[in-house]
């Protein structure tokens, strides 16, 4: 697993890091294992270090909660201009907007790494129903990676971000994380918008979290 969060806001703030070394060593990352079934699209690596620049240029930058921080979004929830796909190449659809809870972790100062794989439309828990690469656990062999959120806990179980948005509706995040040592989130339903997330179970969806530790 790599850098928490909070260690990756130290590193930027005492001039250790910055948001382009911390983008440049997530592209490094990421190129290095390949296909794994971790992520249906990442933004290319010149214009993820573009994207660190313009963060480290905006006015008051370093006092930014999540100055530089990177992250994944599950491929199931929108980033405006970027393929929604639910792991379903003829389902994909290029978004027009961007969900509000993304929006948010970006008027932070996060820096936006990718869509991460899911079971496809969100709707299974064991993480290989998928047309594309099947994302396997950490722990290695032929071990299920869980679902659906399988790859935004793939990519913080690898150390690749920090944190990934994910869904929870009946496990969708909790099991994923289980499977790969990570902690899954699951909020209240309500208290984060769900717009923008193609819905697998409209009232009980939950936009939830992964991270390498509780803080």
């Amino acid at each position: 697993m790599g850098p928490s969060v909070a260690e990756i806001l130290d590193w930027h703030a005492g001039g250790s890091g910055s948001p382009t070394r911390t983008a440049a060593r997530v592209a490094d990352s990421i190129a290095s294992r390949g296909d794994d079934g971790t992520w249906l699209s990442v933004v290319p690596r010149d214009q993820l270090l573009a994207a660190a620049e313009d963060i480290e240029r905006r006015p008051g930058a370093r006092a930014l909660p999540l100055y530089g921080v990177p992250f994944g979004v599950k491929d199931s929830i929108d980033v405006e201009g970027v393929p929604t796909t639910l792991s379903c190449p003829d389902y994909s659809y290029i978004a027009s907007s961007t969900a509000p809870t993304v929006g948010r972790l970006l008027d932070a100062g996060a820096l936006y790494v990718g869509k991460t794989n899911l079971d496809q439309f969100a709707t299974g828990l064991n993480g290989t129903r998928t047309p594309y690469t099947v994302p396997r656990s950490v722990y290695g062999g032929d071990m299920i990676s869980g679902g659906s959120s399988s790859g935004s806990a793939l990519a913080v179980a690898l150390g690749q971000v920090p944190f990934a948005v994910a869904t929870d509706t009946a496990g969708s995040g909790r099991v994923p994380a289980a499977l790969n040592g990570v902690v899954g989130f699951k909020p209240s339903r309500g208290l984060i918008s769900t717009v923008g997330l193609v819905p697998a179970c409209r009232s009980l969806d939950c936009i939830s979290v992964m991270a390498g530790c509780i803080d």
